[in-house]
């Protein structure tokens, strides 16, 4: 590269390279469409353990999951599960958690026997600000309006 030859050798090898890395993308993409079934199968395992870890109480004694914590339950690498799940659903694998957490925090604020910040600590919240702040973002509402 340094020592072109001619003109278009500097060229012609960066368009060689560009060409290479576009195959390598072509072939990681591909996978998540070849192997629908065995993606099919993760995503089911990952829901599966998803709902898991909060019906188990997990979360009160681990705090909120991490993307790599579900990604080492189905062995693989966090950045490749998270590709996957977004293959899969259209969103990124924090997305997809934050959203089964809103979806348990709008059936655990309805029940009255439970103050807010219970239901901040059932869900796996260090602080139940946080959790004030993340329903907020994500429903249009504090919790206690939600209730309300």
């Amino acid at each position: 590269m340094q020592h072109p030859v001619d003109k278009h050798s500097q060229r012609l090898i960066t368009d060689a390279i560009g060409l290479l890395l576009d195959y390598c993308m072509r072939y990681y993409d591909r996978q998540f469409i070849t192997r629908h079934k065995v993606n099919s199968d993760i995503m089911t395992r990952f829901q599966h353990d998803l709902e898991t870890y909060f019906r188990s109480g997990e979360a009160e004694r681990k705090g909120l999951p991490s993307v790599a914590y579900f990604a080492e339950k189905v062995i693989l690498s966090p950045g490749y599960f998270g590709d996957l799940i977004k293959k899969e659903t259209g969103l990124t694998a924090q997305r997809y958690i934050q959203n089964k957490v809103i979806d348990l925090s709008k059936q655990y604020v309805m029940d009255k026997e439970l103050t807010i910040n219970q239901v901040a600590y059932k869900l796996g919240f260090q602080y139940p600000q946080h959790f004030t702040r993340l329903f907020k973002q994500q429903v249009g509402v504090t919790p206690t309006e939600y209730r309300n």
